[in-house]
């Protein structure tokens, strides 16, 4: 992390304020990269646009990281019949592995808290071992297998954690 520290991050709820779907969708774009050639099927991040993301934002509680003013990290969550679902978890490049993705984590774990939900879920894909086990040392544990349409083998896995 570029001379930072997590005390130097701030992490916000967007309630209307947040305007830069630019360096949002730069950052999810980037964020999810390394993905490409080793998922199948492709990432639903190739169809995202400004417009989505701000109708998602409106949809959905947008979770995001700034560090002097940059956008270094985001998730969104919204609600599911028995518990908070993120997604698009994203941490710039140079900002991973050093506790941004646990902060946005437990961000995301105090707003299900607040809307009374006992447990956060989310998906990520077979082939993205790396995050199952960084999800894992975050309290989430699989609960189920999925399918992509057209696709006769798992291609996702849903975990959860207890808030």
């Amino acid at each position: 992390m570029p001379n930072k520290n997590l005390n130097q991050i701030e992490i916000r709820e967007n309630t209307g304020q947040f305007s830069n779907w630019t360096e949002l969708l730069d950052l999810i774009q980037t964020a999810f990269k390394s993905m490409e050639g080793r998922i199948n099927p492709p990432s639903s991040m190739h169809k995202l646009t400004i417009e989505n993301l701000a109708q998602k934002a409106a949809e959905e509680t947008l979770i995001y990281a700034n560090c002097d003013d940059k956008l270094v990290g985001c998730a969104f969550a919204c609600d599911r019949e028995d518990a908070l679902y993120i997604g698009k978890v994203s941490i710039a490049p140079d900002f991973q592995g050093h506790g941004l993705g646990k902060s946005i984590v437990e961000a995301c774990k105090k707003l299900a808290k607040r809307k009374g939900c006992n447990e956060l879920e989310l998906e990520t894909r077979i082939e993205l071992t790396k995050n199952h086990e960084f999800f894992s040392k975050l309290g989430f544990v699989k609960i189920s297998e999925k399918s992509h349409e057209g696709f006769d083998r798992p291609t996702s896995i849903t975990m959860r954690c207890k808030v």
